[in-house]
Parts: C-alpha cells; sequence; structure tokens
C-alpha cells in the first residue's frame, strides 16, 4: 500500500472525524442523541444563533449524521446512526485512559500546559 493509497482509504475517516470536531456540532449531536428536535429547540436548548445551529445542522445533514423528518411546517432532526453514539462513548473511554494529554495537545489541545498545572494544585 503506497502512502497516497493509505490517504485515498483514510479520507472518509477524517470527514467524519472533521464533521465531528467543532464543539456546536457535538453539541447538537448529544442533544440529538435524546431524540429528535426542531432548530428552534436546539436554539433554546444551547442559546446559541439560529443561523449558527441551522448551519451547523446542515453541516451535519450534508454528511449523512443527521436527518430531517417533516411534520407540517415544522422540520424534526433526529440521528441517522446509532453507531454515532457508540463512537462518541468509546471517544469518552479513550479520553479518560489518556487523561489530560489530548487536552494539553501544542497542536489541537484546548489548554495550555500551565494553566494545566495551576488546575492540578
Amino acid at each position: 500500500m503506497t502512502n497516497n493509497s493509505c490517504a485515498t482509504n483514510l479520507n472518509p475517516a477524517v470527514a467524519l472525524f472533521h464533521s465531528l470536531s467543532d464543539p456546536t456540532r457535538l453539541t447538537i449531536v448529544a442533544r440529538l442523541a435524546e431524540g429528535e428536535a426542531r432548530v428552534r429547540d436546539l436554539v433554546e436548548e444551547t442559546g446559541m444563533a439560529q443561523s449558527t445551529v441551522s448551519a451547523h445542522v446542515s453541516c451535519l445533514r450534508e454528511c449523512g449524521l443527521v436527518a430531517g423528518r417533516t411534520e407540517g411546517r415544522q422540520t424534526f432532526y433526529a440521528l441517522t446512526r446509532p453507531e454515532l453514539m457508540d463512537l462518541l462513548a468509546t471517544a469518552e473511554t479513550l479520553l479518560a485512559a489518556t487523561g489530560s494529554k489530548v487536552v494539553l495537545c501544542p497542536t489541537y489541545g484546548t489548554i495550555l500546559a500551565e494553566d494545566a498545572t495551576e488546575e492540578a494544585r
């Protein structure tokens, strides 16, 4: 297998993980794991702007992770695959096993090493 074919084989996985890499999209996915919701419901529950929620729901729909069901003039959104929740549960297990290493990652981490040191005190 060449590097090029390996990259080609990974492209769908890269796209999947990229679609889940945004905190807003993860918030929406977590909420939809509880059951279907309208954009209006998601706006009220998250406190985000309607345009922001709509854009992220659209992204999740385009990725095939969320589908809409129209009822009258309303659209109810739901996760398309229960495996998505299995994936997120596995990610939580992995994060618990690695501790703060992912958070401290210099490329993708969310806090600086000095902040983590302060939190540990």
